[in-house]
This record gives C-alpha cells, sequence and structure tokens, in this order.
C-alpha cells in the first residue's frame, strides 16, 4: 500500500479546513463565536486526518508510549475549551460531560494495559463511544449556532478520543487507520458496491423500503455532499466497526469469520433505532452492507477502502432512491 505523506495530509487538511470556512461564509456566519467553532472543529479535524498520515501513530507510540494517547485527549479538550470560551457557552457541566467523554475512556484503556487486545474494556468503551454519539446530548455540549454543527462535531471528537485510546494508548494493530491505495483495491471496493447493490435494490424495493426516485435537480450538491458523507459518516463507522470491533472481536475470539459476521450483526442493529423503532428492515439491509464493508476491509486492511464503499453506497441511496 502506498499510503499519503505528512505533508500531503497537511495539505487535505488545509483543503478540507477552508472549504468548510467558505461555505460558512457564504451562510453568512462571521465574528468571533465563529471563528472559534471553526478553530476547533479545524483541529478536531486534523487530528483525524494526522494519524491516518505514514507513520505518525508509530513515532508517537515509540516516543512516547501509551502517555501520548493521555497527551492526545488533553489537546482534544483544549480544542473544546477553546470553543466554549469563544462562543460565550462555558458552562462546568458541559465541561464536566466531555472531560468525562475523553478521559474515562483512557483511564479504561491505562487498566487494560497488560491484557491482550479485544479486553472487556476495550469492548466497553467501544460501546461507550457509540452510544454517545447515538444517544447523547450533542446539541447542549455544542450549542453554536444552533447545535447545527453538533453531530459533526461530536463524530470528530469522538474519532479522535477513539485514536488517542485505541491507537496510542492500547496500541491495537491491523486497524488500518490509514489514506492509501494497494493493489487490486479498485476491484475490492467496485466489487463489493456493486454486489451489495444488487442485493439490498431488490430487496428494499420489495420490502417497501426504497422506491427508485432520482434527485435530479439536487446534482449540482454531489460532490459536496460525497465528501461530507465520507469524512463524517463512512468514515468514523468504518474506524468504529472495522477497525476496532470486527478487529478486536476477530482477535478475542481468535476467527476472523467470527468477527466478520458478528461486527456486520451490530452494525445492522446499530441502525435499528433509525426511523420509526424497531426499524427491521433497516436493520437488516444495514447488516448486510455490514458483510460488503467488512470484506472490503478484510481484503485491504484499510478503512479508507470499506469506507469509500460504504460512502458510495449512502450517496447512490441519496441521489437516487428515496426511503418510505
Amino acid at each position: 500500500m502506498k499510503q499519503i505523506s505528512l505533508w500531503a495530509t497537511l495539505s487535505l487538511w488545509a483543503l478540507l479546513s477552508l472549504a468548510g470556512v467558505f461555505f460558512a461564509f457564504n451562510k453568512g456566519y462571521a465574528g468571533r463565536a465563529f471563528a472559534a467553532t471553526a478553530t476547533s472543529l479545524s483541529m478536531l479535524l486534523f487530528v483525524m486526518l494526522l494519524f491516518a498520515a505514514r507513520g505518525v501513530a508509530e513515532r508517537l507510540s515509540r516516543s512516547l508510549g501509551p502517555t501520548s494517547g493521555l497527551l492526545l485527549g488533553v489537546l482534544v479538550f483544549i480544542f473544546y475549551i477553546i470553543y466554549l470560551v469563544g462562543t460565550g457557552t462555558f458552562a462546568l457541566i458541559r465541561v464536566g460531560i466531555m472531560a468525562t467523554l475523553i478521559f474515562v475512556p483512557l483511564a479504561l484503556a491505562m487498566s487494560a494495559q497488560r491484557s491482550a487486545a479485544g479486553s472487556w474494556q476495550d469492548f466497553l468503551i467501544i460501546a461507550a463511544v457509540w452510544i454517545f454519539v447515538k444517544f447523547g446530548p450533542s446539541t447542549y455540549l455544542w450549542p453554536y449556532p444552533g447545535g447545527r454543527v453538533a453531530y459533526i462535531s461530536t463524530v470528530l471528537l469522538c474519532v479522535d478520543v477513539a485514536l488517542a485510546t485505541f491507537l496510542l494508548a492500547r496500541q491495537v494493530k491491523g486497524i488500518g487507520y490509514s489514506i492509501g491505495w494497494g493493489k487490486n483495491w479498485a476491484l475490492y471496493v467496485l466489487g463489493s458496491y456493486l454486489l451489495f447493490g444488487c442485493i439490498a435494490i431488490p430487496l428494499g424495493i420489495k420490502t417497501h423500503f426504497i422506491a427508485f426516485d432520482p434527485q435530479w435537480n439536487h446534482w449540482s450538491s454531489f460532490l459536496g455532499l460525497s465528501v461530507a458523507v465520507l469524512v463524517f459518516t463512512a468514515w468514523p463507522e468504518e474506524f468504529l466497526f472495522r477497525g476496532l470491533l470486527q478487529n478486536l472481536l476477530a482477535r478475542s475470539s481468535k476467527s476472523d469469520l467470527a468477527g466478520w459476521w458478528t461486527s456486520s450483526v451490530f452494525f445492522g442493529l446499530a441502525h435499528i433505532t433509525n426511523g420509526a423503532f424497531p426499524n427491521w428492515r433497516y436493520a437488516i439491509l444495514a447488516t448486510i452492507a455490514g458483510l460488503f464493508y467488512a470484506y472490503t476491509w478484510r481484503k485491504t486492511n484499510s478503512i479508507l477502502a470499506s469506507a469509500l464503499v460504504h460512502a458510495a453506497v449512502d450517496v447512490t441511496w441519496h441521489f437516487l432512491f428515496h426511503t418510505l
């Protein structure tokens, strides 16, 4: 695999950050609160991208050991404080909730230092992070501007916490947290996408979950939406469910197949609350999707490859179908 360099990662981060700032400017945002929010989110994004660059995690782990995870947690916490102070929303209860989210997982990881990957602490941390993203008080923690960046802010922060916990403190191997490309990856990505479509589209229409409804008037937003889905949905979910959950399940059970199927079922069940609960049609289709995402991750050992399949599925769904 040819992995992206540190300088290329910095260029990608600058490009995405500037695109976000220009988009916000066009929406009329400006002033101190906006500057603090943009700074905080940009730095959280920087951390998320930084560890996908070649050799960054390895050098930090080698030089500082598990302490590097704690230092990253402190840094992420400071980014959040910058947001609170800059937006005038500082409150001790917000600080306390965020400190709990960041430092309790790190404490659990530190307590499992002598345990092999796949300890009960590892799975508890994964479950807690997912629950916080899904059901946590994100709009309360990120009130400016009107809660409109609450979801992506929470996602970025939780990815950074997971990096500090698993990549640095626990030093879990085989996550595949990298931006790069390898031989035959295009075949795996395209093949998984097309095969899943051949199953999911007829099944979704047959079960009255989706209907073919192309949104031709919205194709001007295709590029921006595709990037947003990849960065804020597909990449974080593939990190959590494939790089961490599937990886750790396979290690603890000593079976790649068990990790593959079990993580896919959990991925499906994670979508059962979307829409009217219990949304079994969504859960079943998401489980099938998870099998293909997991296959791509196993063949490439890269969450980028599985995230590309994931993002392609979501974007196709958005532009060509609507949920019934």
